[in-house]
This record gives structure tokens, C-alpha cells and sequence, in this order.
């Protein structure tokens, strides 16, 4: 017969969770643990990082490396495909940043890209561009007729 209820046990093992979780400083939190859970269980032994200091200068081939120009691409053309492979297509050739909009004017939410087609892009396919450009991608249900 157990001397200390299970629960009781499982609740001393799961109090550090719930004081980190209603906010309690770090340091609070890993000295009750550790206070709380000895005769649990072996306390763990806490590991300390520190970061190396920077040896580059601003001037370095480094950092103007990190500050070099964003890449330039031919905006693919997507005008017809279907929204998503149209979305697809414009992320393979490196064009992360885009926006849908609704080309009918009702300003509906493109929820299911399968479901619409490209009617428009700017900038038009063909067209060098920063891959940091916003693509607009103007589409329509499928079934429906550009404007």
C-alpha cells in the first residue's frame, strides 16, 4: 500500500506546468520544480548557452552580402490556369510575395483556390521583376466570365 495517493504525486509532478502556464518567472518556476520533484524523480541539471560575439564588421563581405539586392525573375504568366496551380507556379519561380483578389468586384474571399481561375496578374507574365514585388492575382469562380 502506497503511503503518498497517486494523484497527489501526479499532481506535485504537473505543478511546475501549470505555474509556468499562469506566468511565473522562469527562475520561480525551475527552483519550486526542482524543490517539488526530488523525491519524484532526479532533478535534471540545467544547461547554460552563451552566444559567440560577432567577429564581422559592418564593412565586411558578410554583411554586405546579407544586404545585397533581392533576386530578380521573369513573372511567369498565369492568366487562364486555375487559381492554385496559378499560385504554384508563381512560388516555383521565386515570387513568394502574393495577393488574391476577387476580379468580379464583390470582393468575395478566394476560400477554395481550385475552385477559381486567373483572369488577370500584375505584374504581367514576361516581365523581369524583384522576387520582393507583390504579384496581384486577380481570378474568378470557375464558370464565371472575366471582366
Amino acid at each position: 500500500m502506497d503511503c503518498v495517493p497517486r494523484r497527489f504525486v501526479l499532481a506535485l509532478l504537473c505543478l511546475p506546468l501549470l505555474i509556468s502556464a499562469c506566468g511565473a518567472p522562469s527562475d520561480e518556476v525551475s527552483n519550486e520544480a526542482a524543490a517539488t520533484t526530488t523525491t519524484a524523480a532526479a532533478p535534471v541539471p540545467e544547461t547554460t548557452t552563451t552566444a559567440a560575439p560577432s567577429t564581422t564588421s559592418p564593412s565586411s563581405p558578410e554583411s554586405q552580402a546579407a544586404a545585397a539586392p533581392p533576386e530578380r525573375g521573369i513573372v511567369p504568366n498565369v492568366v487562364g490556369l486555375d487559381h492554385q496551380l496559378g499560385q504554384d507556379t508563381m512560388q516555383g519561380a521565386g515570387f513568394y510575395y502574393l495577393r488574391e483578389e476577387d476580379a468580379s468586384g464583390q470582393e468575395r474571399l478566394l476560400v477554395n483556390d481550385r475552385n477559381w481561375y486567373v483572369c488577370s496578374q500584375s505584374p504581367p507574365g514576361g516581365t523581369e521583376a524583384s522576387t520582393d514585388d507583390q504579384v496581384v492575382l486577380s481570378s474568378v469562380k470557375k464558370g464565371e466570365a472575366c471582366p
